[in-house]
């Protein structure tokens, strides 16, 4: 270390010039260099020669020598980044090295604990009674038939106590009672049931060290079966090792790191939630109780975002236990407190489904090369039955939890260490706290948007007849309530504030492509006039709504464009142009602050989002906001990657010309349809004056469904094309309109969520939108046996068959023996529950050839009497077997 100081000192006292001749340099000229150096690394000729002028020191130097001197001076600097960067890369595959040489050790004694429990059972084996295996079936079919009965669980009586084995491995409870609570017809998750807790100090503290050791089995051992997320590749650069569960209780991830910050300040951050996870809205600390070790016992109540319209928020009761171990590693682990069981009861609270965390938290391990290893385990029970059955891979996904908590604690972390050492800093004068303080205020702005929450005070406002998009309007200041004060200045426009939002269910689609193509292609989708009038009105208070200009968009490097981890993208939009209103020019420019994230992420889970809102030019950190946008989360769990850009290959001048929509990308043969589908969220806000309340309200809500038919229109662009099949033309008679109105109205009534979403609500806009649906809807009528009566496109694909012969072809032809009995069971489930959802299977078509399919629903379609009209299949992905 001391020879290379020397080295650097001796460079600084001489340099060479261009020459070959050594040059010296006094400290003082040194000095004058070294200032100029870090206001301007890369001086042009007029500024060297004018330096020479300005700093008489420098007067026996030639601009040659200077401009070689700043040549070495930029070099020592890229020699130095690029050694501190290798310093980094080596730490962090030491500690990779380490942590995977940790874990396989772990499974190595996990897999002789395995052998020697194997070997131990098969000792026992021959001294069983055998039986025959025809009467080990029955009895095991019995049992779970008995299990059924009881809520689904398997379970059986002794003496009088019924005990239930849960999924869980090692949880085992005892009732009283096997009685299941059933609403709807749907069965509730039935939760363990506990003998009361003592809640006294010496009870808190024993819960607290219960889960402790539950939490350091699942971060270190093999409580959980751990497998790797799709689409993470470990190396250098990665975030860490990330695996989510398989097969336990609940959902869970795992996530283990190299952070380059010291261990109190990783607690401080990681137990401020609210700081930076963008999902957690408040968290506040019922309280505290010290412990006699040094460690802090904590009962929390949290409350977290909906990633929807069309969901309730989640709430948590927790305790939460910080301590040091004995090995000098300091743990955070948490769990939720039921009342009764472990805890003071948590009255419900309005808007929120109550969720339960298990045992999760946070490992911190000091790492030998400096830094900390972090590993961050994540496990709840979202309680996914409160969702309809569309959206509930976003509540029982551990893949999605990863993504929203796991690794964004990590990321946050990362980007806290990158901000503290320098590196990655923006160059135009941006702190990078102000940076990251917009990004989230943007972030959480729209998620209270989507939101809505009573307390804040957002009030619903009358529908209009369609229940497509709803509008909610907030009079009260109460949202800004323990935010930044200059945001209440939203108020100060005399009205309040507006908000149109709706949700739409995607194919077909990633999210990462479609916001890519939204913040490149703004035009497609955005009317500039409302944008650049909403920007002006939020600044003067006015409210004019003009239609049709022509507006154009820039996205300005300066004052602000800032890339971060995890494709995050900060950057001012400016709206230039003038507008169509005869006799009125914008008087100034107008900007949009604008948020996009996850473009570059493929993994598992990975949402997308597109997150805007007007601001003047110079940018603050307490600057008022009023944010708007959209956001496409997954919700199929098993959906892997994007698509290829170049898929979108002239896509903006295919959609302007009004050409059919097709891609020169590959798209799928025989019939088989997509494998990707997700939710996209949009809610814009708008500042309204009182007088302007009702008129704002009708072009806020005009103004997002013409939204909503423009992203569908780019979404079907997007979106792998199907060859067309020219036998099997769409009927045009007007039963056939009505029926298909029935089951899309239907199915909107018993799943909360429009199956299609045309450009407008017109009969024939509706049935275009059924007849080219990508999956495979089959109407069926019962008459003591199902017969077809209608199907889309794909669904007479699907079976090979035409409109005209669809109703001669036997339902039972196209079932195999081995689902002819379930599916007549779900005919009677249908008609009982009003839908149900069914598993991955097969079907015959019409020429025998066989189709698979991921999973299908069935919905019961009632007329406008509400009288049973037929029932509806859908067929998710559904492809022939070759």
């Amino acid at each position: 270390m001391g020879g290379r100081l020397k080295a650097a000192e001796s460079w600084n006292e001489q340099t060479m010039d261009s020459s070959g001749k050594y040059v010296r340099y006094t400290n003082e000229q040194v000095e004058a260099l070294e200032r100029v150096y870090h206001e301007c690394p890369k001086p042009s000729s007029i500024r060297r020669h004018q330096l020479i002028k300005e700093s008489p020191i420098l007067a026996n130097i030639e601009p040659k020598q200077i401009k070689v001197w700043f040549q070495n001076r930029r070099c020592r600097e890229k020699q130095r980044k690029e050694a501190s960067r290798l310093v980094s890369v080596n730490a962090k595959l030491t500690a990779l090295n380490k942590l995977l040489m940790e874990e396989n050790e772990r499974l190595a004694k996990h897999t002789s604990q395995l052998t020697l429990e194997n070997h131990a059972l098969r000792q026992q084996l021959p001294g069983l009674p055998l039986t025959d295996g025809r009467h080990r079936l029955s009895s095991q079919n019995a049992l779970k038939k008995e299990g059924a009965v009881n809520g689904g669980d398997e379970s059986s009586t002794q003496g009088g106590i019924c005990v239930r084995i849960h999924g869980q491995a090692g949880v085992a409870s005892t009732d009283t009672s096997c009685d299941s609570a059933v609403t709807g017809g749907l069965p509730h998750r039935l939760t363990p049931q506990h003998s009361p807790r003592d809640t006294s100090p010496a009870g808190l503290l024993a819960i607290a060290e219960e889960t402790l050791t539950d939490f350091l089995a699942k971060a270190t051992g093999t409580a959980v079966d751990w497998i790797q997320l799709p689409g993470m590749k470990p190396g250098p650069d990665a975030i860490g090792i990330i695996a989510i569960s398989h097969g336990c209780v609940g959902i869970a991830a795992r996530a283990c790191g190299l952070v380059a910050l010291d261990a109190s300040k990783v607690t401080e951050v990681l137990k401020d939630r609210p700081a930076w996870q963008q999902d957690c809205r408040r968290m506040e600390v019922l309280g505290v109780l010290p412990t006699a070790n040094g460690g802090t016992i904590e009962l929390l109540y949290t409350q977290m975002y909906a990633p929807t319209t069309l969901a309730s928020a989640r709430d948590y009761c927790t305790l939460r236990y910080t301590t040091i171990l004995e090995d000098g590693n300091l743990v955070i682990c948490e769990r939720s407190l039921i009342g009764g069981q472990n805890g003071p009861p948590m009255p419900p609270v309005q808007s929120f489904v109550r969720g339960e965390m298990f045992p999760s938290g946070y490992l911190i391990r000091p790492s030998d090369g400096g830094g900390c290893i972090i590993h961050v385990v994540d496990h709840y029970d979202n309680e996914r039955w409160s969702v309809p059955e569309v959206l509930r891979p976003l509540y029982e996904s551990p893949a999605v939890l990863a993504q929203r908590s796991t690794i964004a604690a990590l990321r946050h972390l990362r980007r806290l260490a990158s901000e503290e050492s320098g590196e990655g800093n923006p160059r135009n004068g941006q702190h990078p706290v102000v940076l990251r303080t917009l990004s989230q205020r943007l972030a959480k702005g729209f998620k209270n948007a989507v939101n809505g929450f009573g307390d804040d005070g957002w009030v619903s406002t009358v529908s209009d007849g369609l229940e497509d998009v709803s509008v909610m309007l907030n009079a009260t200041p109460k949202s800004m309530e323990g935010q930044i004060a200059s945001d209440k200045l939203l108020y100060s426009l005399g009205g309040g504030i507006l908000c149109a939002k709706a949700s739409m269910l995607l194919q077909n689609v990633s999210p990462s492509l479609l916001i890519g193509f939204l913040r490149e292609h703004r035009s497609e989708w955005a009317d500039f006039d409302i944008d650049a009038n909403v920007a002006t009105s939020f600044r003067s208070n006015g409210n004019s709504y003009a239609r049709g200009g022509g507006v154009s968009h820039v996205q300005l490097p300066l004052p602000l464009a800032h890339s971060g981890e995890h494709g995050e993208i900060l950057e001012v939009v400016k709206l230039e142009g003038h507008s169509s209103v005869q006799h009125m020019v914008l008087s100034r420019d107008s900007f949009l602050l604008q948020l996009c994230s996850g473009i570059d992420e493929n993994a598992v889970g990975a949402s997308a989002q597109l997150i805007f809102a007007p601001v003047d030019v110079a940018l603050a950190e307490d600057i008022p906001l009023l944010p708007s946008g959209f956001c496409v989360s997954p919700i199929d769990a098993s959906v892997v990657g994007g698509f290829d850009l170049d898929r979108t290959l002239d896509l903006a001048s295919t959609l302007e010309g009004g050409s059919d929509l097709r891609l020169n990308g590959d798209t799928k043969s025989n019939g088989t349809s997509g494998q990707m589908r997700s939710v996209l969220t949009i809610a814009f806000q708008f500042a309204y004056e009182v007088h302007t309340r009702e008129t704002c309200a009708v072009m806020a809500r005009q103004y997002v469904r013409t939204v909503v038919a423009s992203v569908q229109r780019v979404a079907m662009a997007l979106a792998p094309s199907r060859a067309p099949a020219p036998l099997r033309q769409a009927p045009s008679n007007p039963d056939a309109i009505s029926l298909v109105r029935h089951v899309l109205s239907s199915y909107r009534l018993h799943l909360a969520l429009d199956l299609t979403r045309p450009e407008n609500r017109g009969d024939e806009a509706l049935f275009k939108a059924f007849w080219h649906h990508t999956d495979a809807i089959v109407c069926c009528a019962w008459k003591g046996m199902p017969e077809f009566v209608f199907a889309n496109r794909s669904g007479l694909e699907m079976f090979e068959t035409t409109t005209s012969s669809l109703q001669d072809l036997d339902w039972d032809k196209t079932l195999n023996e081995n689902e002819c009995e379930l599916s007549y069971t779900t005919f009677t489930q249908v008609l009982q529950q009003d839908y149900c959802s069914l598993p991955a299977g097969v079907r015959m078509s019409s020429t025998g050839r066989t189709t698979t399919y991921e999973r299908a629903l069935a919905w019961k379609v009632l007329d406008d009497n509400e009288a049973v009209e037929c029932i509806a299949f859908l067929f998710i992905n559904w492809s022939f077997v070759t």
